[in-house]
């Protein structure tokens, strides 16, 4: 990692002026019982043209591959909420688009990147990688990764560069975190524009290898089947080098939340403040939620990074949880 090169918040910069007219600017949502010593906002990302915060960093590094590539097209791979944002990219730029998916992927997420007119292949979780690698030799294609690149992890720390306009004086902020991108663009972005405040990651305790890797200084492997445990199947992807250089330059830590809680959360979210997430969008919430006393106390933002839920599964969290609230209020 010593020879990773990080990028700036004028990068980030940058990204913002590329995706200004496509993103959503997604406002900060009060959330109803805070405590004077814990105000807390939501940052939801939720409301995205793709339902998750995955459309900035997409649309950042599709908007800057070279003319001549374009005709070959694109590929990527993901867990469900980056393929729905390279398949929308691509649809803007005229771009054919080949996703590599996990055969467990959602069928929310799958229909809806289909539906951006991308060709969907489903394979096992551990082959998306490679399967993808093979496409761009066998095609020519562009890859444009989830989060292991700085393009996207530009486009990711808009998100940091909004939560600092609108509130400047903001004191803890809670990412979710798998490959690590959203939390090393937003972390790079809130590190440069409000350097007092303290940020945080936060992960699935069943697919904790970014808090483990984070606490050894270097990668730590987690099997795919130990981290597809989870309930939040956007945060089952391990960080990459690139990416935990930056979560060890800009986080204060990385928290973890377990399954109980997220579910919680999401019921908790739907209730108070009409937010409909998927477990990986709830996970920071959670944080704030149930592990208040790892967390400094101040004006708190927990990101929402997206809402893109199969009906029955939140049908049955809501049946679970909802009746009581789900709530540590």
């Amino acid at each position: 990692m010593c020879c990773v090169q990080l990028i700036t918040v004028d990068d980030i910069t940058a990204a913002g002026e590329r995706v200004a007219n496509v993103v959503v600017r997604t406002p900060l949502l009060p959330f109803p019982d805070s405590t004077p010593e814990r105000t807390f906002w939501l940052k939801p990302e939720n409301l995205q043209p793709v339902g998750a915060f995955k459309i900035r960093g997409a649309y950042n590094a599709v908007a800057q591959l070279p003319q001549r590539s374009r005709s070959s097209g694109v590929v990527a791979y993901s867990s469900g909420n980056h393929a729905q944002a390279v398949a929308y990219a691509a649809k803007v730029f005229g771009i054919p688009a080949t996703i590599v998916l996990p055969d467990s992927a959602p069928a929310v997420k799958v229909d809806a990147t289909r539906k951006h007119g991308a060709e969907v292949i489903k394979v096992p979780m551990a082959e998306r990688e490679s399967r993808a690698h093979q496409l761009v030799e066998q095609r020519g294609a562009m890859l444009i990764p989830p989060f292991d690149h700085p393009d996207v992890i530009a486009g990711q720390g808009t998100i940091g560069l909004e939560i600092a306009e609108d509130l400047p004086d903001v004191e803890v902020v809670l990412i979710p975190i798998s490959g690590g991108g959203l939390a090393s663009g937003i972390g790079t972005a809130i590190r440069a524009r409000c350097p007092r405040a303290r940020v945080y990651g936060v992960e699935p305790e069943l697919a904790a290898d970014a808090a483990e890797s984070f606490r050894a200084g270097e990668l730590v492997h987690w099997p795919s089947e130990r981290r597809a445990r989870t309930i939040a199947d956007g945060l089952r992807a391990e960080p990459s080098d690139l990416t935990l250089a930056h979560l060890r330059a800009v986080l204060d830590g990385i928290l973890t939340v377990s399954e109980d809680e997220i579910r919680m959360a999401m019921a908790t979210l739907i209730k108070k403040t009409r937010t409909i997430v998927e477990p990986a969008g709830a996970v920071a919430a959670a944080a704030y939620l149930y592990r208040a006393a790892e967390l400094p106390a101040g004006r708190t933002v927990a990101v929402v990074s997206g809402g893109n839920i199969d009906p029955d599964l939140l049908t049955a969290i809501w049946m679970q949880n909802g009746a009581t609230g789900g709530s540590a209020w």
